[in-house]
Order: structure tokens, then C-alpha cells, then sequence
């Protein structure tokens, strides 16, 4: 679809939706529009996110204050501040002094400001918003001054380390947020509860995930829209929970919505996984959207990334590609690994055919997916490794996975004419999407020292 929409002359923003994609490449909304639009058996690209219907759209650079490739805590402090700084640094220029967050400056203004994340909310995009440490991994300071921000609501799968790694003196960071007037809503039935009761029942709100959802035991992470269950918590009812709950509280709101797992499924290589994140953040967008319908003159919406990741190539061959195989594959490399990890546990020496079972169920090879005889070869022989104990795990950035199926999603992607530079981050340029009023000053090339500018442009003109 094709948004027409004009400029509002002296417009008065009262709402900002600031989306980031953490690893969002051009290539991966490419990716994710180009695939669903050949399993809709649409012309490739024809089935666009929303993200791309906006009218006005930009690039930037990403390059932090001392590395050619950013990390996420100096892409976020920038996304946040304005600010280049070191990589792994949150909240402070490279002199280690504190940086005013757009967030904290709004919030001093009366807005209100909401905080979310597939993730962890004490992990480096989010922290980039409220934090002040020289130091991305300190995770449980970085949860005190979660506390201590007085932002009005976060959301995502909780904190890191919410006890501290090993020193079982510290107080939780659960308890600490309590104690600092937030109340805790495990899941979004707790928080809809919540939002019936009247305002000053629940001034400041942490919503988090149950305990029973995916990734939960240690807080680091939703599930991944391709493995999720019923009742797991989504982006999307973040969204919608936010929105109420602060419109409620405050005739301004800042949210800024990250879309937090495209960087974990890049850093795996994870071509099908990614783009269900994609389409997972567009869903989230959509709510948004819908709150725009209802107030286009007072609503703008901006969406971004702090990164590319992986280094998505979308070709690796001749001039096709083949992004239908991927509907083929039924969950995450994070789950596959599981599977075939757990299938050596439980027999030690598995047969071929139930290795080659595994790839059937969950990637389709043999059946849906073609395998030539020289690429059965070659898994046969990984498997036999693996029989012997000397085919290694791989450890990405977040988790260490099998490598029976790191081969196997790898085997996939080229089959769909996916390449990979990388498991780390890389150096492509960020987009920039945008609607509302005076959208029009993100058109054009940009550094990531201009976005929070520019929001501040666009609101305050």
C-alpha cells in the first residue's frame, strides 16, 4: 500500500513512536518483504512492511566514536543521545562523561515514556535510554538505575541478572523496581488487569514475561516469533499495553520500541528466523499505527536501526533467488540445536536416519527441500564427527549452538541464494523510515548523530 500524506504546518507532536530494529539492515526488511511475497506467490517486493509505506525515508552510517563497526551500547547511546561514543559504553561520550538521553530530557518535560523490547530491559538498546555506565555488561547497575529513572513503563522479558551474577547480597533488582513505586505485571493478563484499575493504582508499570515463557529462566529474551507458543508474551501486546496505560497518565508519551531479536537471529546467521523478527516488530508497528489513524496530526512514528548484522547478502550464485525454502524450516537455530543436542543425550549414538529425521521435521530436506547427493555427503560426514565427539558446538554472540544444526540452517540459506559475511555486526548503512508531522527532515542520507535530532526538530517545530 502507498501512504499520500502532507506535511502539518506547525504541527504539535504530543506522540513519538521510535522504532529500532537492532541489526536491521536494509537487506533485512529486503529479505522479509521479498519472502513473503514469493510465498503469497505476489511479484517479489510487492508485499511490503509497513515500515517502507511510510512517505519520507533515509539512510544513515553507524560507525561509533572509535571502531569502523559499532557495537550496540555506542549505536544506542547514539540512537539516544545524539552522541558517538567507545563500543560497550552506555549513556556516556568517550570521556566517560554523562550523556541527557532524548528520554530523560522528555521525561523532564512532563512526558511520559515507555521503554520496550523483545529482549532483556537491561540490555544495551534499551539501557542506552535510561543508563549511565561505562560498561554494557554491568548489568545489575544498570538495573538499579532502571529503578531509579522514574521513566513511567517498561517492557520485555526482565532482567539479565536480576539477583546479581554471584553476590547473593545484592538485592533483586525485581524487589529494588518495587521499592521505587513500580509494580511488577508478569504477563499481559496481569497488565490488562491493571490498566481497569484507576491510574494511581499503578503509577509506574514493569511488564515482563511468565515464567513460563520461552527464554524466561534466566530473563535474556521473548521467544522467537517462529517458536512461539500460545500465551507467550509479543512486542505487539507490549505495544498495546503501553499505549493506554500512558495515554492515561500524561497528555505527551515518548516510546521507544525495540525490535531486539533480528540482532540475535543475524548473529546466528538465521535467515527465516530473522525475518519472522522483522515481520514480528512490523506486527508491534501496526499498533502504533493504528494510534496514528487516530491522531495523525499529533502522532509521529520513526523507525531505524543501531546496526546491520551479519552481512545479508541476498544473492550467492547466479542472478535468482530462493527465499520460498525458508518457510521450510519450523523453528530457530537456538531450537534445532536443542534437538539435535537433546538426540545425542538420549542415545549417544544416533542412527543417520534419525539425524536425517530431524532435518526432514524441522527444514524439509529431502522432501520439500532437494538435497544433491554431494550435500548429503557432506552432512553425513558431520554426523559422523559428531558420533565421535569432535564436531565442536559453535558459540555465537548469544548462544552456543550444535553443529549438526548450524549446518543445517546454513545448508538452508544457501538453498534460498542467502550469503553471510559475518556472526558479528558489520558496517552497511542503517534505514530510516518515517511518517507524521514534519516526517520530511529524515528524507535523504544521514550519520545515527542525526536521528535524535531530528525527532527533537520535528517535535519541537
Amino acid at each position: 500500500m502507498l501512504l499520500i500524506v502532507a506535511l502539518v504546518a506547525n504541527a504539535e507532536v504530543k506522540y513519538v513512536f521510535y522504532f529500532i530494529g537492532d541489526g536491521m539492515g536494509a537487506n533485512q526488511v529486503l529479505a522479509a518483504e521479498m519472502y513473503r511475497s514469493a510465498i503469497q506467490g505476489e511479484p517479489l517486493g510487492r508485499v511490503q512492511t509497513l515500515m517502507t509505506t511510510f512517505p519520507y525515508s533515509g539512510h544513515a552510517s553507524s560507525y561509533s566514536k572509535t571502531n569502523g563497526i559499532t557495537d550496540s551500547a555506542a549505536a544506542g547511546t547514539c540512537l539516544a543521545t545524539g552522541t558517538k561514543t567507545r563500543n560497550g559504553m552506555l549513556g556516556m561520550d568517550q570521556d566517560s562523561a554523562k550523556l541527557t538521553t532524548i528520554a530523560e530530557e522528555l521525561k523532564a518535560q512532563g512526558w511520559g515514556i515507555g521503554i520496550m523490547t523483545t529482549v532483556a530491559i537491561d540490555h544495551a538498546t534499551p539501557a542506552a535510554f535510561y543508563a549511565h555506565v561505562p560498561d554494557r555488561d554491568k548489568y545489575y547497575k544498570i538495573g538499579q538505575q532502571l529503578a531509579s529513572s522514574d521513566f513511567d513503563f517498561f517492557g520485555g522479558a526482565g532482567f539479565h541478572h536480576p539477583q546479581g551474577k554471584h553476590d547473593d547480597k545484592k538485592m533483586n533488582l525485581y524487589r529494588n523496581a518495587e521499592e521505587a513505586g513500580y509494580t511488577i505485571a508478569h504477563g499481559v493478563e496481569e497488565a490488562q488487569k491493571l490498566l481497569m484499575n484507576p491510574p494511581s493504582m499503578a503509577d509506574k508499570l514493569i511488564l515482563v514475561q511468565k515464567t513460563d515463557d520461552e527464554g524466561a529462566k534466566h530473563g535474556s529474551n521473548l521467544s522467537y516469533a517462529i517458536d512461539r507458543k500460545p500465551g507467550d508474551l509479543t512486542l505487539a501486546q507490549i505495544v498495546s499495553t503501553a499505549i493506554p496505560f500512558l495515554e492515561a497518565r500524561h497528555e505527551r508519551f515518548f516510546m521507544m520500541v525495540e525490535g531486539g531479536m533480528i540482532d540475535y537471529a543475524c548473529h546466528g546467521d538465521d535467515a527465516a528466523t530473522a525475518i519472522g523478527e522483522v515481520w514480528d516488530m512490523d506486527e508491534a508497528m501496526q499498533v502504533a499505527y493504528k494510534f496514528y489513524e487516530q491522531h495523525p496530526d499529533e502522532t509521529l512514528i520513526v523507525v531505524t536501526a543501531d546496526h546491520e548484522t551479519g552481512g545479508l547478502a541476498l544473492g550467492n550464485s547466479d542472478y535468482t533467488l530462493h527465499l520460498d525454502v525458508l518457510q521450510n524450516q519450523k523453528c530457530s537455530s537456538w531450537i534445532l540445536s536443542d534437538k539435535f543436542t537433546q538426540l545425542f543425550k538420549d542415545k549417544k549414538k544416533p542412527s543417520w536416519a534419525e539425524v536425517q529425521n530431524l532435518y526432514r521435521e524441522n527444514l524439509g530436506f529431502w522432501e520439500q527441500v532437494e538435497i544433491t547427493a554431494d550435500e548429503e555427503k557432506e552432512l553425513k560426514a558431520l554426523y559422523k564427527k559428531a558420533r565421535k565427539g569432535k564436531a565442536k558446538d559453535t558459540k555465537n554472540m548469544y548462544k552456543s549452538v550444535n553443529a549438526l544444526g548450524e549446518a543445517g540452517i546454513a545448508l538452508l540459506n544457501k538453498k534460498a541464494h542467502i550469503g553471510w559475511t559475518t556472526h558479528a555486526h558489520s558496517a552497511h548503512a542503517i534505514p530510516i523510515f518515517a511518517i507524521g508531522p514534519n516526517a520530511a527532515v529524515f528524507s535523504g542520507w544521514h550519520d545515527n548523530t542525526d536521528i535524535v535530532p531530528l525527532i527533537k526538530k520535528a517535535v519541537l517545530e
